[in-house]
């Protein structure tokens, strides 16, 4: 079995190492429901206070159908991701959080430098 690639772990001014992530969030409420247009469960309004966190955080991020991407120090996204959780539970809301990160030391911008590298390799 080969080894792990290991990259150098770059240090910031306070000799913090900078631990790049890029993490997928979704956070919703668990059990709430609402009738809007007949559809039941819509949770929109939900996400939106949350989104409304994650994008004042400062930290870049992109939001789809199903997660928001967001990428900084790991210190600062889980802050993030506390911060946005929070906005629900906060109001008294069960809420449920979907989390998965990729640390990756010495690296940055990968929520761009994926999503170009796959545009690029597909038009090949």
């Amino acid at each position: 079995m080969s080894e792990p690639i290991q990259a150098r772990v770059p240090v910031d001014e306070h000799s913090h190492k900078r631990l790049n992530t890029v993490a997928a969030v979704s956070i919703a409420p668990s059990g709430v429901a609402d009738e809007r247009d007949g559809v039941r469960d819509e949770l929109s309004a939900y996400v939106a206070q949350v989104v409304a966190t994650i994008r004042q955080s400062g930290l870049p991020n992109e939001t789809n159908a199903m997660f928001t991407n967001i990428e900084g120090d790991l210190d600062d996204v889980m802050r993030v991701v506390r911060d946005a959780a929070a906005v629900l539970a906060e109001q008294g809301y069960r809420t449920e959080v979907s989390l998965k990160l990729d640390i990756r030391p010495g690296y940055e911008g990968q929520i761009v430098a994926k999503h170009e590298l796959v545009n690029e390799l597909l038009e090949q």
